[in-house]
């Protein structure tokens, strides 16, 4: 083993080691330009702390090799502990083994003419088994700081998602999503369900490889009972949302309607838990499914913009159109959507209540003949007669 062999090492080699400390470091800084172009175009005062780091390393292994009886040498402080955390975004784990496989060649390479011929081959093992060490030190770091990242991504992307949660999207907001990678300029819906059982951190984790796999941009998190996704370069709501429906827990899974970029994400965000609220009033609703599709349920349940919605863009277009036209569906509805009871009591052909129900499809896009949108009509021409007209 190389403690053993360097337990009987000469002192005369470690004052020959002490004396290389500088020459090798400078070896291995020239090996490193010479060999590595991201170490050639870093800047200046990055450059200094990798250097700082080479003086270290070699430092604390003529140190231990001093005194081998340490069974595991302290690595970490000697080492990794001279450079600013900052440095672990700076270079990556591939570089820095990169960087220890030079210095280690150098010494390698030069522990000839530094010590005695009888202690090279001491020497050269105690340097490989310092290499190993350096390398899980190395690992050590990266881990610790990945974690360290991890953990405040996840606490950043959770304040994100509250905010937007709240109707919040100033540019404190928006510079916190480009720091967690948003990036998508157009496209933006909001999902809103139940979250499975188990560990939020592995279903948020779950949620966001689904989404990039898809090609959208995501922020995610649990709040309680609900597990909301936001998701940016969205084209079609429906397909975005089911694309991640399967994450979610039993349960509907409610999307808003697609807005332009973060800052109008609100508006998706609260329609989604709009309709997640009322979304019980429908058993049979689709999953994942529109909030818009569910303005009847949100009415019936206090929400003050599916009231206007339905008061405003349903009722008022086909009143608008004319008294015979609301005449007309409200007798179809009353009568059990027939449409011979309806021509009856309004002493017309049917095929006169025929037409005027399609002129109602080609105002508003619901078709009376279809019980979910006929429900949807029933309750926004009771809303439109209370809500009083503009003006």
């Amino acid at each position: 083993m190389a403690t053993t062999a360097a337990a009987g090492s000469h002192p005369r080699t470690v004052r020959q080691l002490e004396r290389a400390t500088g020459t090798l470091a400078t070896a291995s800084i020239a090996r490193m330009e010479e060999l590595l172009p991201w170490y050639r175009a870093m800047p200046a005062e990055e450059r200094s702390w990798v250097g700082l780091i080479i003086q270290a390393g070699i430092a604390a292994f003529v140190d231990w090799y001093r005194d081998p009886q340490r069974s595991v040498p302290t690595v970490t402080m000697d080492v990794f502990g001279t450079a600013p955390r900052e440095l672990t975004r700076a270079i990556t784990l591939e570089q820095t083994v990169e960087m220890v496989r030079v210095a280690i060649d150098v010494v390698e390479e030069t522990v000839t003419d530094l010590v005695e011929e009888a202690e090279v081959g001491t020497v050269r093992e105690a340097v490989l088994r310092y290499s190993r060490e350096v390398a899980f030190a190395a690992a050590e770091v990266y881990a610790r700081a990945a974690e360290a990242r991890g953990a405040w991504d996840a606490r950043l992307e959770a304040l994100v998602v509250d905010s937007l949660v709240r109707g919040e999207t100033d540019e404190d907001v928006r510079s916190r999503a480009a720091a967690l990678g948003w990036s998508a300029q157009s496209g933006v819906m909001v999902a809103v369900g139940h979250p499975p059982a188990g560990d939020p951190e592995s279903v948020v984790d779950a949620v966001r490889r689904t989404a990039r796999r898809a090609g959208y941009d995501v922020l995610t998190g649990v709040q309680g009972d609900r597990l909301v996704v936001v998701l940016g370069g969205v084209t079609k709501p429906q397909q975005a949302a089911a694309a991640v429906a399967g994450h979610f827990g039993p349960g509907p899974v409610v999307s808003g309607p697609l807005v332009p970029d973060l800052a109008a994400a609100p508006t998706s965000t609260r329609a989604a838990v709009a309709g997640f609220r009322a979304a019980a009033g429908w058993p049979d609703a689709p999953r994942p499914v529109s909030a818009d599709d569910l303005f009847p349920e949100r009415a019936l349940a206090g929400d003050g913009h599916a009231r206007r919605s339905l008061a405003v863009d349903v009722y008022q277009p086909i009143a608008a159109a004319g008294a015979v036209l609301i005449e007309t569906l409200g007798a179809y509805l009353e009568n059990g959507n027939s449409v011979e009871a309806a021509a009856r009591l309004l002493f017309v052909h049917p095929n006169t209540v025929r037409y005027r129900l399609r002129r109602v499809v080609e105002l508003v896009a619901l078709v009376p003949t279809d019980p979910r949108d006929a429900y949807t009509l029933r309750i926004a021409l009771t809303l439109g007669r209370l809500v009083p007209p503009p003006g």
